[in-house]
C-alpha cells in the first residue's frame, strides 16, 4: 500500500529524513514509533505530500507523492495529534462540510456520515455541538472525518493523547474495529508503548532519520532479551537444575542468595507461555516474573525513554518552516 525508497529530507545542513525504504502492506496497522525530532512527523508529512522529498520517491495506493499529489490525498485521511474539528458545528455538520470538501457523492454521503458515526460510537450524539463533547468523543469525531471519504490509508497522529485509561482502550477497540470493518491501513504514531503493542502488526523504530528496527513486536521484544523468572524452591537442589537445562527454551540458569533464600534465576523465551510447562517439573514455593517489553526496545535500539523527551524536537519544529 505503501513504498518508501530512499526517501531523504533535508533542511540546509540538518537530514530531517536520512535515505529511508520501507513497504507498509495493505490492511496494516503500523506503528512508527521514535523520539521526538527523530523523522516520525516530517516522514508523515512528506507522504500525506505536504512537504516535498529533497531526494527519494514514495508512493501511496500506488499514486507518486510528488508527481501525482492530489490523487494521493483522495486515498488518505489524517487524524492530527491536535483536534481541528469546528467547535460550534455539530458532529454532523463537522462530517457534512467534511464530505463536501472531499466531493462525496451526494447520493452517498448522508448513508457514509451514518456508517461513520455508528462506526465511531457517536451516532446518538451527532446534533450536539463538539463543543459538549468529551475529550474522547473529539477523538472519535476526528477519525469518523478521516474515514468519510473511503480512504486506503489512514495517518493517526497520538490518536489517544491526553485521554484518560477508559477512554484509551475505547479508542483502541475503535481502532481494531475500523481496520476490520473498512479494510483499511493504519499508520500510528504513539508514545505509549502498551498502545503500539496492542494495536500495530509490525512496528518501525527511526532514530535520526533512520529506521533502525522494523518487526512485529513479540519479535522486536525478543531481539531484546529474554524474560526472566525468579523461583523459591521447595527443594531447590541440583536435580531440579538439571531437569530445567533439559528445556530449550531457558538459555541461562544462575542461583542466587536473596535476602536469606536461595533462588533460582532463569532467562527464558516468552515467560507466560513456558512458565505452566516449568511448573509441571519443579515444585515451588513462590514465583515471580518479568516479562520484555516494547519500552526495554525503545531503550535499547535508541537509549531515549520516550516519555521524557521534550514536546517537539527541533528536526520536527524546523519542519513548519519548510
Amino acid at each position: 500500500m505503501i513504498n518508501i525508497r530512499n526517501l531523504v529530507k533535508r533542511y540546509q545542513n540538518i537530514i530531517a529524513v536520512n535515505n529511508l525504504s520501507l513497504d507498509i502492506h495493505e490492511n496494516e496497522v503500523f506503528g512508527l514509533l521514535g523520539p521526538n525530532g527523530a523523522g516520525k512527523t516530517t516522514t508523515i508529512h512528506m507522504l500525506a505530500t505536504l512537504l516535498k522529498p529533497t531526494f527519494g520517491t514514495a508512493s501511496v495506493n500506488g499514486y507518486d507523492i510528488v508527481n501525482e499529489p492530489a490523487k494521493v490525498r483522495a486515498s488518505i485521511g489524517i487524524v492530527f495529534q491536535a483536534p481541528s474539528s469546528d467547535d460550534i458545528l455539530t458532529g454532523y455538520e463537522n462530517l457534512k462540510l467534511h464530505s463536501l470538501l472531499y466531493s462525496v457523492p451526494r447520493h452517498i454521503r448522508e448513508k457514509r456520515i451514518s456508517e461513520v458515526l455508528e462506526l465511531v460510537g457517536l451516532t446518538e450524539r451527532k446534533d450536539d455541538r463538539v463543543k459538549q463533547y468529551s475529550g474522547g468523543m473529539r477523538r472519535r469525531l476526528e477519525i469518523a472525518r478521516g474515514l468519510i471519504h473511503k480512504p486506503k490509508v489512514i495517518f493517526l497522529d497520538e490518536p489517544t493523547l491526553g485521554l484518560d485509561p477508559t477512554s484509551r482502550e475505547l479508542m483502541w477497540k475503535y481502532i481494531k474495529l475500523l481496520v476490520r470493518e473498512e479494510n483499511i491501513t493504519i499508520i500510528l504514531t504513539t508514545h505509549y508503548m502498551e498502545e503500539a503493542d496492542i494495536l500495530c502488526d509490525r512496528i518501525g523504530i527511526i532514530d535520526k532519520g533512520k529506521i533502525i528496527a522494523l518487526d512485529t513486536p513479540s519479535k522486536l521484544k525478543e531481539m531484546i532479551g529474554n524474560d526472566i523468572i525468579k523461583l523459591k524452591s521447595k527443594k531447590n537442589n541440583i536435580q531440579d537444575i538439571e531437569t530445567l537445562k533439559s528445556f530449550t527454551f531457558i538459555h541461562k540458569i544462575e542461583n542466587q542468595n536473596i535476602n536469606g533464600e536461595e533462588v533460582l534465576i532463569l532467562s527464558v523465551d516468552n515467560a507466560s507461555r513456558n512458565l505452566p510447562i516449568i511448573l509441571k517439573y519443579i515444585n515451588v514455593e513462590s514465583v515471580e516474573f518479568t516479562s520484555t517489553t516494547l519500552n526495554d526496545v525503545f531503550l535499547g535500539f535508541t537509549s531515549h525513554d520516550l516519555k521524557e523527551q521534550p514536546e517537539g524536537g527541533f528536526m520536527e519544529r524546523y519542519a513548519q518552516y519548510d
